[in-house]
């Protein structure tokens, strides 16, 4: 397992455990993006992410995530499939009970992330999904995160997935 894989794979960890505190990770110049969804936007540093975040996890009790799949995408981007659960606190929705299959594109330098690119939506048919690429290959199974890639998987030999 790469270092950039093993550092992504540590953060999801504390986030699988609803633990968002730690921007140890991440580059001081961080870029963080959200690329679609209902209120897409882009900001940079680490005081304009941690803010970005906080407003986001506002709205939810007991957020987490749950990782179905890490893809190395190469040697400075690994792409994970993931959905949230939690509670509104207001509504009371369980994100449970939607839809909430999200990709994260991550892109890593020197041991850091320098920018992480949130998609709210992973299928490549919806209107909001990520932009598409004619080079991105597809996967033996279902394309849902297919779109996401800039150029071919490296997947050790005879695998599908890095998990």
């Amino acid at each position: 397992m790469s270092a950039n894989l093993e550092l992504v794979r540590s953060i999801y960890a504390d986030w699988e455990r609803g633990d968002f505190s730690s921007v140890e990770w991440a580059h001081p110049e961080i870029e963080y993006v959200l690329a679609d969804g209902p209120s897409p936007g882009s900001w940079r540093g680490l005081a304009a992410m941690s803010e970005a975040w906080r407003e986001r996890l506002a709205a939810w009790s007991d957020l987490r995530v749950e990782v179905d799949e890490y893809c190395e995408l190469d040697d400075g981007r690994v792409l994970v499939l993931l959905r949230y659960t939690g509670r509104g606190k207001t509504s009371g929705l369980d994100l449970g009970q939607m839809q909430t299959n999200q990709a994260n594109l991550w892109h890593l330098r020197g041991g850091k992330v320098t920018r992480l690119v949130v998609y709210w939506e992973r299928d490549p048919r919806s209107p909001t999904s990520a932009s598409r690429s004619s080079q991105c290959p597809r996967s033996p199974r279902p394309p849902t995160w297919w779109s996401l890639c800039a150029g071919p998987l490296r997947l050790p030999t005879g695998a599908t997935s890095m998990r």
